[in-house]
């Protein structure tokens, strides 16, 4: 038997209206006998007290049993063991996650077997248990079958002794499970916790020995950039869904826009709502998501963020919250393929900011060039953080994991690798002859600016103490941060478009200061913004229009494909 998971048309397909399951259940009266059992189920909060086959919608029961189809009961086998499902809040995701492992429960054949439904808070967790006890009450059948526990959450079945179990998890409630069936609610919270990966990993160690289990992902968009497993999930289920990745054991199904809508904003005209709500006019009122579309507009950008986000499943890429820094309203748009190599060939002159460097802080480092052809700043940053500021700041450990993945982070081994890599970095742009000054808080970071005044092991490449600038900070730096987001919006500062520095920008938060602004890490909170301050500190120096390095036209030593390069930049 042969088949693909792909669903290469899937964009053409969700604006249809149709199925996103490109392939009938592989196993149609496995699929038939599942949904025959999950139909009868009772929606006990749906007035009239209708059964699942009543009112649900094509899309939800093709998903139910493409679950249902893919266990082959002749090897004992399920050949699709893992299922993922991202569609926007209030499309029966809870109902849907209690009805499917509810109806798991009653077909399993193995003794004392554990299905599991885990959720990342109480709360989540209560939203998918109490669906599954009502089903079972309102079913004398079912009553005098299944024993309920309110107070543990747990369903059994008083004949094999299995149970479905819902929980709200962390590594005591799952450490040593051997589930059958896992379902996974609200992964994008998952995405947040710093030990989800090893959490998770724990959780589904049971499917090892059990061929005919499965796990099934379910989940809104994230409120604000996918972070951490919920990310990692997304893109290796966007890389199937596309056919980059082959893999016929996992089933994405992803409510998601077009990027042609995306990049249209159709999504902001409420006939495309249908989109990414296969249940509007069912589960989602229109009306509803009218009012509180309105009630986003005017309450401002980031309620319209969380309204997008939830209601529409449109990923974030950074965050746009109130007090934010105005250069993030135009940041993503400033972005282009900037490295340090492409810097280094085509500045005539380049700044250096540094910022940081505390053992629970990041070390940023940012080089700003200026473009010898037409004048541009061009800007890479990279940064550094100590393994003490994982463990430190918990609720961020997930996404230094991911920019390290991304390759913007550096988590270093021990202590002084970051003063020595940046120190590295600047002496790279040194011996390129095209670096003017560095700029670091006036306060001084001692050991980056010992480093840099030492040069190498050899001592070569050394920077002469007068060319590293105490830039002043607070109001006083309100300048170079007016000057950075005028020339964002203008798109003649361009930068590398990375994740660390997206997320740092969304993280900035504005204070008045009388005429001028500032922008401080105590005003920030617990969201890092050392880079951004690097930043800053560089657009100082470069603010003041230093004169070129080099003498030399700006083409010299290219290819022709390297001069056309530059010149499309």
């Amino acid at each position: 038997m042969t088949w693909s998971t792909s669903c290469k048309d899937w964009e053409k397909r969700i604006l249809a209206g149709e199925s996103l399951i490109p392939f009938p259940p592989l196993f149609p009266q496995e699929a038939e006998e599942g949904l025959a059992v999950m139909r009868d189920l009772y929606l006990v909060d749906v007035l009239g007290r209708p059964t699942i086959g009543q009112v649900a919608r094509p899309w939800l029961i093709d998903f139910a049993a493409s679950i249902f189809g893919a266990y082959d009961t002749k090897a004992g086998r399920r050949l699709i063991m893992e299922f993922f499902l991202l569609v926007s809040k209030k499309n029966s995701k809870s109902t849907t996650a209690a009805a499917i492992m509810l109806t798991a429960l009653i077909r399993n054949w193995r003794d004392s077997a554990e299905f599991l439904i885990l959720a990342p808070t109480v709360e989540i967790a209560n939203n998918s248990f109490y669906p599954a006890r009502d089903m079972v009450h309102a079913d004398r059948e079912l009553s005098d079958l299944m024993h309920v526990q309110n107070h543990l959450r747990q369903i059994t079945h008083m004949k094999s002794g299995a149970t479905l179990k819902v929980v709200a998890a962390d590594n005591e409630t799952v450490g040593g499970k051997k589930a059958t069936g896992i379902l996974l609610d609200e992964c994008w919270l998952f995405g947040k916790q710093p030990n989800a990966e090893n959490m998770l990993r724990e959780a589904c160690g049971g499917l090892a020995s059990r061929p005919e289990g499965f796990v099934v992902w379910l989940s809104t968009q994230s409120d604000e950039a996918p972070a951490g497993v919920f990310a990692q999930k997304l893109e290796y289920a966007r890389g199937v869904r596309d056919g980059r990745i082959d893999d016929n054991s996992f089933l994405p199904v992803i409510y998601e826009y077009p990027e042609s809508l995306l990049k249209e904003k159709k999504y902001m005209d409420p006939k495309w709502w249908y989109i990414t709500n296969p249940n509007l006019g069912a589960s989602v009122d229109e009306a509803f998501l009218t009012r509180e579309f309105k009630k986003a507009e005017d309450a401002g950008t980031e309620s319209m963020q969380g309204f997008l986000a939830k209601h529409l499943n449109i990923q974030m890429a950074l965050s746009l919250k109130s007090q934010r820094w105005a250069g993030a309203d135009f940041w993503q748009e400033a972005a282009g393929d900037v490295t340090l190599d492409l810097i280094l060939k085509k500045s005539d002159v380049i700044e250096i900011g540094i910022d940081g460097g505390g053992l629970d802080d990041l070390l940023g480092l940012s080089i700003l060039g200026r473009d010898a052809d037409n004048g541009n700043w061009l800007l890479h940053i990279i940064a550094w953080c100590n393994p003490i500021a994982l463990e430190r700041r918990k609720s961020e450990a997930s996404k230094y994991r991911d920019f390290g993945k991304a390759g913007d982070l550096i988590i270093v081994k021990e202590i002084g690798q970051d003063i020595k890599e940046a120190g590295d970095i600047v002496r790279k742009c040194e011996e390129s002859g095209l670096l003017d000054r560095i700029g670091v808080d006036q306060a001084g970071i001692g050991a980056i600016v010992d480093e840099l005044e030492a040069g190498d092991e050899n001592g070569k490449g050394a920077i002469e103490h007068d060319r590293i600038v105490g830039i002043p900070q607070g109001w006083r730096l309100s300048g170079a941060i007016k000057t950075t987001e005028r020339k964002v919006a203008e798109k003649t500062l361009i930068h590398g478009g990375q994740p660390l520095m997206a997320w740092c920008v969304g993280n900035a938060r504005v204070e008045p200061r009388g005429n001028a602004i500032s922008i401080t890490k105590q005003a920030s909170g617990t969201g890092k913004i050392d880079p951004l301050m690097a930043t800053f500190n560089a657009v100082a120096l470069m603010a003041m229009n230093p004169e070129a390095r080099l003498k030399k036209s700006a083409y010299d030593g290219l290819t022709a494909e390297e001069i056309k390069a530059r010149l499309t930049l």
